[in-house]
């Protein structure tokens, strides 16, 4: 395999460029086609950015190839589905080797996994009545799809399916049908990352829509077990007083700190952080960041 050259080599920023580490594109669970989130990057004079889709790091070379062709610098990067704690906790990795890697590797085997949550999870719809084996074309469409795509794609075909449903009947079905996303241990995952070259950066630490959210006595927790690179402090839905408890957090253990919108398409674009804030995360990954 030829290996693309990377977009952001010898990339100097101004102090108050724009950049967005954390969007995500159709190939996981956003809508944004790649190209057209590039070329919106670009349009808007962003600096840099990060496309972070889940679970995708075998995207990160043609990712690169289209961020050198249209001359938008971006990260070599993927968002990691774990689980600390039997819940749900997302992994940033910012920065491995396009080569084929141990996060690629373990992101292959979760697909794989994945695949095989949705067939037991429609087989079990069949048997309880609700899918039927000529929904089989709609399947094969499902398992086609990004690992992130595809829990979402089978409920949504058994409410289409069984409009009368009521809402909970719908969540026990779902949930005993084990129709769910697959993840991997957080320490498994940030010991291929960093296996790969990656800084392993805890992303949205503040929500609550399913996630661990996280508290001083929480992050002691998780950092106990297991050595991340940093905190993702500044995001949408972080109260000012995380925002700060995360920054202060990262201050007195020497973490990095990084940002992301969490863009899934153009109806919540890309949020404009400025470089400097970020200037340590950013020149552990290569890229000078000018003085103010």
């Amino acid at each position: 395999m030829t290996l693309v050259q990377s977009s952001i080599t010898n990339l100097i920023l101004a102090a108050d460029a724009a950049i967005d580490l954390q969007l995500h594109t159709t190939a996981s669970d956003g809508q944004w086609a790649a190209l057209e989130l590039i070329q919106h990057l670009k349009r808007e004079g962003f600096g840099l950015a990060a496309i972070t889709d889940h679970d995708r790091p075998d995207m990160a070379q043609a990712i690169q190839a289209l961020a050198l062709a249209e001359g938008m610098p971006l990260l070599v990067a993927a968002e990691m589905s774990c689980l600390w704690r039997e819940q749900l906790v997302d992994l940033l990795c910012f920065g491995f080797g396009l080569e084929p890697n141990p996060l690629m590797a373990i992101a292959a085997e979760l697909h794989q996994r994945q695949q095989a949550i949705i067939n037991h999870a429609f087989a079990y719809c069949c048997d309880q009545g609700y899918l039927t084996p000529q929904h089989q074309p709609q399947l094969a469409m499902i398992l086609a799809q990004p690992s992130a795509q595809q829990p979402h794609s089978l409920a949504a075909l058994v409410k289409q399916q069984n409009p009368t449903l009521a809402p909970a009947q719908f969540s026990q079905l779902m949930q005993a049908s084990g129709c769910d996303f697959a993840t991997n241990p957080i320490a498994a995952v940030v010991a291929a990352a960093q296996q790969s070259g990656a800084i392993c950066i805890l992303a949205h630490p503040g929500r609550s829509d399913g996630f661990v959210c996280f508290d001083q006595v929480l992050l002691d927790a998780l950092w106990a077990e297991v050595s991340l690179d940093g905190i993702e402090a500044d995001y949408p839905l972080h109260t000012a007083e995380q925002a700060a408890l995360y920054r202060n957090y990262a201050q007195e253990h020497a973490l990095l700190i990084s940002a992301g919108s969490d863009s899934h398409s153009p109806n919540k674009p890309p949020i404009r952080y400025r470089a400097a804030d970020y200037r340590v995360l950013l020149n552990r990954l290569g890229i000078i960041v000018q003085a103010d």
